[in-house]
């Protein structure tokens, strides 16, 4: 009977921790019914949703300060070189000596009007977000000339991160309670009732971890997309106003559509006229031909059977 009277306890306490909780989730899903042994019988439990999360600014009101702000600065440059390959490679060294990496670099041909292969590179890369400006100074010194083009995005995701941890800390909350339920519960059914939800609240903070490590990640490190184009790329020939390259283009532009022309018309002669050709003309031909040598045959036959005319006296 104490034995008992101790249980019954024990459920009293389990059900006021899930109410309180519970209290903090205003918009909680409707909870499920998870039968626990106890005194006179199966005592009632409710096995509460992940409860709602809580808003940054109430984060911010409990912890009685102002959470450290959180912002993502990226930078895009597109800048002339001499040498693309050298210049993608002396960014890369850059990246790795500031303490940060390279997400990605392309080396590839390009051609001009004139047909010249030039080279063209670009490249990502991640440093400390504190030395952001004196990286991109150091890439934009690569060049001789000021960028073509720069831009540089900030992205305050304060808000979004505290609440990534509000609801962080509110799950942690309902898979603990859960778990606790799941220790107390004695039916099978209710094991795996609660079990379910378990795994569904313990996704959902996997989930939400990864989020605030990538907002950790990109807050730390900035990234920077430079195109490096060939100096040469830049370069037009002008001649007092007459531009050859322009001529010669429009020139091989003109033969080619010429050619192409000529290219399908024979396509339609060999695959289409030539058919119909075999289709209608073979037979009118053979035709007119079987009538000719019938009409010659038949006037030998009546030649040949003309009586002959009598001899002369």
């Amino acid at each position: 009977m104490i034995k008992r009277n101790y249980l019954a306890s024990g459920l009293i306490l389990i059900l006021l921790a899930a109410s309180l909780l519970a209290g903090c989730a205003p918009a909680a899903a409707t909870p499920q019914e998870v039968f626990v042994e106890g005194a006179e019988g199966a005592a009632v439990m409710e096995a509460p949703s992940p409860p709602s999360f809580e808003r940054a600014s109430d984060f911010q009101t409990q912890t009685g300060g102002t959470a450290e702000r959180i912002v993502i600065k990226n930078a895009r440059l597109e800048i002339v070189v001499d040498k693309p390959d050298e210049s993608m490679e002396t960014i890369g060294k850059l990246a790795e000596e500031m303490g940060g990496y390279v997400v990605s670099a392309n080396l590839y041909q390009s051609f001009l009007d004139s047909g010249q292969e030039v080279p063209r590179a670009s490249i990502t890369i991640r440093v400390p977000a504190e030395r952001l400006d004196e990286a991109l100074a150091q890439i934009e010194a690569e060049s001789g000339r000021l960028p073509l083009n720069k831009t540089i995005d900030s992205q305050d995701v304060t808000s979004e991160y505290t609440d990534l941890q509000s609801r962080l800390r509110n799950l942690e909350a309902a898979e603990a309670q859960l778990t606790e339920i799941m220790q107390e519960a004695r039916r099978t059914e209710d094991v795996l009732s609660v079990y379910n939800q378990l795994v569904q609240v313990r996704e959902q903070i996997e989930v939400i971890k990864g989020q605030i490590k990538y907002y950790d990640e990109s807050a730390k490190l900035s990234a920077i997309s430079v195109e490096l184009i060939a100096s040469a790329a830049e370069q037009s020939i002008t001649i007092g106003g007459w531009e050859p390259v322009g001529v010669v283009k429009n020139a091989i532009q003109a033969l080619i559509k010429a050619l192409q022309v000529i290219v399908n018309i024979a396509i339609w002669l060999v695959l289409f006229a030539l058919p119909v050709l075999v289709v209608i003309v073979l037979p009118v031909y053979l035709i007119v031909r079987g009538l000719l040598r019938w009409r010659a045959r038949r006037k030998a036959r009546r030649a040949a059977q003309a009586p002959s005319p009598p001899p002369s006296g």
